[in-house]
């Protein structure tokens, strides 16, 4: 069959983030810890950071502390599951008044399921900083990640939190040790940076986040911490916060489970002297576009370290009859095992893709779709109208050695685009999570 009209279009150029990001996986030292050699969190003015060693976990950190100096306005996002982890609860509760000052987070130990034990647990972490600091209690934000139903280990995190404080620092090498210490079956730190202006005034921003596996849109088993010296009211960071969040950890996914412990929280201390922005207007949006890049960043780099994952695909759907079409269609096309499986098997089986968006509720003209896939260096285009285009399946075959895939489908049904990523199913997921809790 001939292709059909649109044969010879050229794909959009391919979306990125202008933050600082981790191309490669970082090095590992001689012990054992993933160092980040870009500017990280506590290069935002009047911010320390630190990550210890409690004993949770065998061998690598598994205590983070992010302080500012000053009272910040705050901001967070928090699992839809309806299964909630201890620390979520605590969380939600001192959030509210939209301040804060300590993030305080353990790894290997979710705090979930784990009923009065487990309450005392998360209220004793909050008490044990507030001391350390001298803080009241409603300015300590803390979150845990790890096994579910294991019984919290008290006495090791509140130790290692009043341990940990006299050692917070504005060092670099801090900012990284914290975003280590946040790992579980991530292979490495996800870490952001990037300076921007509010006004005429420089300004700093930061985040680190883990997440690797129990990877799903709606929130996922991931955590991500940002700051800024910037200044602005809780209520408009809360909105910039949740439209970042939108569109960029919510339309990720690597399994499709989404957990009990998810948070996204960010601080915004004022510390760059910046005016505080109360309305919305040029600030705003500048500020709003910021944080975006970071989470998308961040998202990008959760799902670039799915468990057992060899590639990373970034899926445009575009042509749709509105927004929420089109990120219906990408989050169903993302998450099809289907789809993740042929792109782990370099199979260019282009009709799973077209099959998944035809289930995800959306009306539109099959006779209409283009479809293109490729790698950064060339996008084939596959689908035209419809109808297949010829095209040499060993080459796309070859193509899809890449580590980093592209797909764009376009409806050619209205205005309506999205922009989600996910990762491959490999043999290697299967055998992380069948061993998870041995």
């Amino acid at each position: 069959m001939s292709a059909k009209k649109g044969s010879g279009k050229k794909p959009p150029q391919k979306a990125d983030a202008s933050v600082v990001s981790h191309d490669r996986k970082p090095p590992r030292t001689a012990s054992g810890d993933e160092l980040s050699i870009q500017r990280n969190l506590t290069t935002v003015q009047g911010f320390q950071a630190w990550g210890a060693y409690t004993g949770v976990k065998k061998k690598r950190r598994d205590l983070a502390l992010i302080y500012s100096e000053v009272p910040a306005a705050a901001a967070a996002v928090f699992t839809q599951n309806q299964v909630v982890a201890e620390p979520i609860k605590l969380a939600r509760e001192n959030i509210r008044d939209g301040r804060a000052q300590v993030f305080v987070i353990n790894s290997g130990n979710a705090n979930a399921c784990t009923g009065e034990q487990g309450r005392q647990g998360a209220e004793a972490m909050v008490a044990a900083a507030a001391e350390a600091l001298d803080l009241d209690p409603s300015l300590v934000i803390i979150a845990s990640t790890g096994i579910i139903g294991q019984a919290f280990p008290t006495a090791k995190v509140v130790g290692g939190i009043h341990a940990s404080v006299p050692k917070l620092s504005s060092m670099r090498l801090a900012g990284s040790l914290a975003a280590n210490a946040i790992l579980t079956t991530d292979t490495f730190p996800k870490e952001s940076f990037s300076t921007f202006r509010s006004g005429d005034v420089p300004c700093n921003m930061g985040g680190i986040a883990k997440g690797s596996g129990m990877i799903h849109p709606n929130m996922a088993t991931m955590l991500g911490f940002l700051v800024t010296d910037a200044a602005i009211t809780s209520e408009l960071l809360d909105e910039a916060l949740h439209e970042a969040v939108d569109d960029s950890f919510n339309m990720i996914t690597v399994d499709g489970d989404t957990s009990t412990n998810d948070m996204v929280a960010v601080m915004a201390n004022g510390m760059s002297g910046a005016p505080l922005i109360e309305d919305k207007g040029p600030e705003y949006d500048t500020f709003r576009e910021e944080l975006k890049k970071h989470c998308v960043e961040l998202a990008r780099q959760i799902v670039a370290d799915g468990e057992g994952a060899t590639k990373q695909i970034q899926y445009t759907v575009q042509g749709a009859p509105d927004r929420d079409a089109a990120r219906r269609i990408a989050r169903t096309v993302s998450d099809s095992s289907l789809v993740k499986a042929a792109f782990f098997g370099r199979d260019p089986n282009w009709g799973r893709i077209l099959a998944a968006a035809g289930r995800a509720g959306v009306s539109f003209d099959p006779d209409k779709v283009d479809l293109f896939l490729g790698s950064s260096k060339k996008m084939h285009h596959i689908v035209s109208g419809g109808q297949p285009v010829p095209v040499d399946r060993r080459k796309l075959k070859s193509m899809m050695r890449s580590s980093f895939l592209y797909v764009i489908l376009d409806l050619h049904a209205g205005p309506g685009s999205a922009l989600a990523w996910g990762s491959d199913l490999s043999y290697e997921y299967v055998r992380i999570n069948a061993e998870y809790s041995t």
